[in-house]
């Protein structure tokens, strides 16, 4: 539905609103002066009946002695307004007009003057209708003194109070009276406002039902803070911790006792506040030091696979296979402190060498891992890798109380969140879950164990996702019966989810503006979640003064207080930020920062992971190198192969060669040898020939000499000399 048509009918629900009104105040305009006519005639008659016989004797004394009547008959007038409750009505407060009503009512005659005597803006009382005038006793004849010379002036039932000049009624301030009675320990918030403050009208929360969680909401400079500070400073007197977030630095001077000024005693004086000075017990941190204070941190192991997930925005599967890498990183001996260590175990399990470890147990996608990765790096980016780490903060340090049994207020130090809401948030998430599975059961108890400020709650939830918000609704809902109490701390109702809005059971709403349409339909919505009052809200949530605001709350029993426009208590510490020298060197005196101050860089999954990749690394270099020298050998054992192929080849080749060269010699030397054997023969029969003629040539030979060749060829020494040659030709001679 469009924003026109809900406000055209917004603008006609508050004009039939206006004229339901308008007939109300009509009616019990007429009543009144029905009343004050009754009176005033009832005035008459006493008045005729206590004066002389003779007539003109006593009309003319009250013709002249009624001017001065308007100095007494204020309280006539009143009274008939007051006294309602003897004629069965209950006295409203009274509109700017009603005393001309009152005249046009009036019947003339000896008492006219009391027509223009003003009716609710007086605080006396006068005589109802249906009593005789005490005042005639006064002036009867009968005591001796004579006609009075004016008409005696009544004397009325002292009421009980006086016509409250602010919207509500005397039955309304007597309905916050009663609501914001308390039997128990309590929490002074402030006084009634109807028109003025009423000391005696005092609102607070019952100290038991602070684990019914609350919202402090308003614009800025309307005294949020201050609040904050308020409710702190008396929590923690009643020895409850506290923990606030000091966004922008002002609760600091919770630390340090306040002073006092006489603009600041005249208003705690107004609102029947005894102030007096006092400094709370304050500890301070900071996130992962950034800032002044104890450094808090957490591991990533300790924060968890679930929280982790929401805090990331991941889908069912991203935040399945998170949950896997935490169950392995546990399993595999890999603490997870910082992102640094996530992202390796992510990285390597999705490596060659990593990737075979969740093989039974379904593996991880490399594109679900490049998703987680890249939120993990945009979350570090927004300065999360700031906030985990070790020494992990234990959250027992935020439910400390002092020695004197006050409890310890912790400030978280958070200077520039505006640009770290992821960090803000992740940190005050892990905190509750972590207390709220630290903490045993303990229902309702006197007093709760801790509360909880979430100031500037809109870092918390502005762009948060479904899941992260059904996170904080469930960890709201449920951490109640742990004992801890938390408050938001935002500008605006809205800004705080409907699921979560649901479950404060206290509000303190400080002044909101309309000068939007949507800040406009914000006033309207805000206005629509408050009990029925008799306070035209949406014209008093504009135009609080600061440190004033509208409360309700939960009593004793659980259920809602009535609607109060409150002025507030003024802190008892200063309003001033403690100085950055006495807050840095009490930080410094803390027992916790020798404990958490100085930062760890253990043995975690990053190393680990980084030693096992180097020891691959090198096994896998030497593998490397082994396969090297194995496959140089083998190229060496092919080379040796092949030359010795080769040498054996060129060998064979060699040695066919040679067996030709001596199968060529063999047959030269047989050839020659049948040569010679021929040659030898042939000698041989020539021998034989000649043998009968040899006489004859021996004697002729030594006669005469014969062929010495031929002879020496011929015998034993021709022929071994021949083989010789033969042989040394062939290198070789085959025998047979």
């Amino acid at each position: 539905m469009s924003d026109p048509v809900e406000e055209a009918r917004a603008a006609a629900a508050a004009a039939r609103t206006a004229a339901d009104e308008a007939r109300r105040l009509a009616d019990e305009a007429a009543a009144r002066a029905e009343v004050l006519a009754d009176a005033l005639e009832a005035q008459a008659v006493a008045t005729q009946a206590a004066a002389a016989p003779p007539a003109p004797d006593t009309a003319s004394p009250v013709g002249r002695e009624a001017p001065p009547a308007p100095a007494t008959e204020p309280a006539v007038a009143e009274t008939v307004t007051s006294g309602e409750p003897a004629a069965g009505r209950e006295a409203p407060p009274a509109p700017a007009t009603e005393p001309a009503v009152a005249e046009d009512s009036a019947p003339t005659g000896p008492a006219e003057a009391t027509t223009s005597v003003p009716t609710a803006d007086t605080g006396t009382g006068t005589v109802p209708p249906d009593r005789p005038a005490e005042g005639a006793t006064d002036g009867n004849p009968a005591d001796g003194a004579g006609p009075t010379p004016a008409a005696p002036t009544p004397t009325a039932p002292t009421p009980a109070g006086p016509t409250p000049a602010g919207p509500l009624s005397a039955t309304g301030v007597d309905a916050v009276r009663t609501g914001y009675a308390v039997e128990g320990t309590a929490v002074e918030v402030g006084a009634l406002v109807n028109g003025e403050a009423l000391p005696d009208v005092q609102v607070r929360i019952p100290l038991g039902m602070l684990n019914r969680h609350g919202l402090v909401a308003g614009a800025t400079g309307t005294g949020k803070t201050k609040t904050l500070q308020v409710l702190a400073e008396q929590i923690a007197a009643a020895g409850v911790p506290v923990f606030a977030a000091d966004v922008k630095g002002d609760l600091s001077g919770l630390a340090v006792a306040g002073s006092a000024n006489p603009k600041l005693l005249a208003r705690t004086e107004g609102i029947g506040q005894d102030w007096t000075p006092a400094a709370s017990t304050t500890e301070f941190f900071s996130l992962g030091g950034t800032g002044t204070g104890v450094p808090v941190r957490a591991t990533v192991s300790g924060f968890g696979p679930l929280l982790m997930a929401k805090v990331l925005g991941l889908n069912d599967t991203q935040e399945s296979s998170l949950g896997l890498v935490f169950h392995y990183a546990e399993q595999a001996g890999l603490p997870l402190v910082d992102l640094t260590d996530l992202r390796s175990v992510l990285t390597y399990l999705t490596s060659d060498a990593g990737k075979g470890e969740l093989a039974d147990l379904g593996g991880l996608s490399k594109q679900t891992v490049g998703v987680i990765l890249r939120e993990l790096i945009t979350f570090a980016d927004q300065g999360a890798d700031t906030f985990f780490g070790v020494p992990e903060i234990d959250t027992q340090a935020f439910l400390r109380t002092a020695a004197d049994g006050t409890g310890i207020v912790s400030l978280l130090e958070v200077p520039g969140v505006q640009d770290k809401p992821a960090v803000f948030s992740t940190f005050l998430m892990w905190m509750l879950a972590d207390l709220f599975n630290e903490l045993p059961e303990v229902g309702d108890q006197d007093k709760p164990k801790l509360v909880f400020f979430f100031d500037e709650a809109h870092l918390l939830f502005s762009g948060a996702s479904k899941d992260f918000l059904e996170q904080i609704t469930r960890t709201v809902r449920l951490i109640r019966s742990k004992g801890v109490g938390v408050f938001f701390v935002t500008q605006t109702p809205k800004d705080v989810p409907n699921d979560v809005l649901a479950q404060l059971g206290s509000r303190i709403q400080h002044q909101l503006r309309a000068h939007t349409p949507d800040d406009a339909k914000a006033l309207r919505a805000t206005v629509s979640t408050y009990p029925t009052s008799e306070y035209d809200l949406g014209e008093v949530l504009t135009s609080l003064a600061t440190g004033e605001a509208i409360v309700t709350v939960m009593n004793e029993k659980g259920a809602p207080t009535p609607v109060a426009w409150t002025r507030l208590r003024a802190p008892r510490g200063s309003m001033d930020p403690m100085p950055a020298a006495a807050m840095s060197a009490a930080v410094e005196a803390s027992p916790l920062f020798a404990t958490y101050g100085t930062p760890v860089d253990p043995d975690s999954a990053h190393e680990i992971l980084a030693r096992k990749l180097e020891a691959a690394a090198a096994s896998a270099n030497a593998a490397a190198a082994e396969e090297e020298a194995a496959a140089r050998q083998a190229d060496a054992e092919v080379a040796a192969a092949k030359q010795a192929k080769e040498a054996a080849a060129a060998a064979a080749r060699d040695a066919k060669t040679e067996e030709r060269e001596r199968a060529a010699a063999q047959r030269e030397y047989e050839r020659t040898q049948r040569e010679f054997e021929k040659a030898e023969r042939a000698a041989e029969a020539k021998r034989s020939r000649t043998t009968s003629t040899r006489t004859t040539r021996t004697t002729r030979s030594s006669r005469g000499g014969g062929d010495a060749l031929s002879d020496m060829l011929g015998g034993g020494l021709g022929g071994t000399i021949a083989k010789e040659v033969v042989k040394g030709i062939f290198s070789t001679l085959r025998r047979r």
